[in-house]
């Protein structure tokens, strides 16, 4: 069945059509080994054809995971139920970055038939399922403004202080809730410590990365200083504000790194508060820091409402 699957990525004509594509492109066959990698694959995940060829896709690659950080690489895999049920599947998750952040996808699998119309492996399309262009027009508008936080790529501090200005008059004059996430990377000190500033700085851009893209467009982050950001999160509930934070600390947790040959971890703490009418700014975010202290205290890596 390897050679029947095979033989289907033959042809030079279909091989550099794939690999015109903006979407990645990957084949497994019944073992789920890689066979073929197209550019796109490579450009988006940071993995070269040759470090992936040959290779099983759960072989701590792309490490798929959904948006509560559980992984989907033994019994969810969509390319294993592909196969199984003989039918294509699709899904919204988040693959593991070369550079170790968690990035959002949408991805499609189909099976793979041979001529006898047995299935024989299995196809994955996956496509960016971040707003790209609309981050990169916001990027641009927040420098001309001197809002930008230039190691991160997010919104410094004054920008935060102008979103939850607006918010909160939105709040009290139309009703619109929202809620606000602090969020501390743990024992980051240590990493400054041990490995220098220069790794410290690659960890506040892996963060800062994977915060982003556990959000919704309509959400705001910045960095609000040090190693600590503020999200503010629209429309929503305790119980939504609680879930958006377990899933910004989930794939934070999946996240690593390579410091010195080694694999580090990160984790955060993370404060979750929803916003009150009588809340002024600096009581709002007093609060929201203060419970995460309290995360913290109780062990790190968790959100406390």
């Amino acid at each position: 069945m390897k050679d029947g699957t095979r033989n289907l990525l033959t042809d030079r004509f279909y091989r550099k059509l794939l690999n015109s594509l903006y979407e990645g492109v990957y084949f497994v066959d019944r073992d789920r080994t890689i066979l073929y990698w197209n550019d796109a694959a490579e450009q988006m995940t940071g993995y070269r054809r040759s470090e992936v060829l040959g290779k099983h896709c759960w072989d701590s690659l792309l490490m798929h995971v959904n948006d509560r950080g559980d992984s989907l690489c033994a019994d969810q895999c969509l390319l294993r139920q592909a196969m199984e049920q003989g039918k294509s599947m699709e899904g919204e998750l988040f693959f593991h970055h070369r550079d170790g952040r968690q990035a959002p996808v949408l991805v499609r699998t189909s099976p793979m038939h041979d001529q006898r119309g047995r299935i024989v492996g299995a196809v994955e399309v996956f496509s960016d399922n971040s707003s790209t262009v609309d981050l990169g027009r916001k990027v641009r508008e927040l420098e001309r403004m001197a809002l930008l936080d230039p190691l991160t790529r997010l919104g410094n501090r004054r920008y935060g202080e102008m979103n939850l200005a607006g918010k909160l008059r939105e709040f009290k004059r139309y009703g619109w809730p929202f809620g606000v996430l602090f969020i501390d990377i743990d024992n980051f000190k240590v990493v400054n410590d041990t490995y220098g500033h220069d790794a410290g700085d690659r960890v506040l851009r892996l963060v800062a990365a994977t915060i982003s893209s556990g959000l919704r467009a309509s959400d705001v982050v910045s960095r609000w200083g040090g190693e600590e950001f503020v999200a503010f999160v629209a429309s929503v509930d305790e119980e939504n504000l609680r879930h958006v934070g377990e899933k910004i600390r989930a794939l934070v947790e999946r996240s690593s790194i390579s410091l010195e040959d080694e694999t580090r971890h990160v984790t955060i703490s993370i404060g979750a508060t929803l916003a009150r009418k009588k809340d002024s700014a600096a009581a709002l975010i007093k609060r929201a820091d203060a419970l995460m202290y309290r995360s913290k205290k109780e062990g790190r890596n968790r959100v406390s409402m």
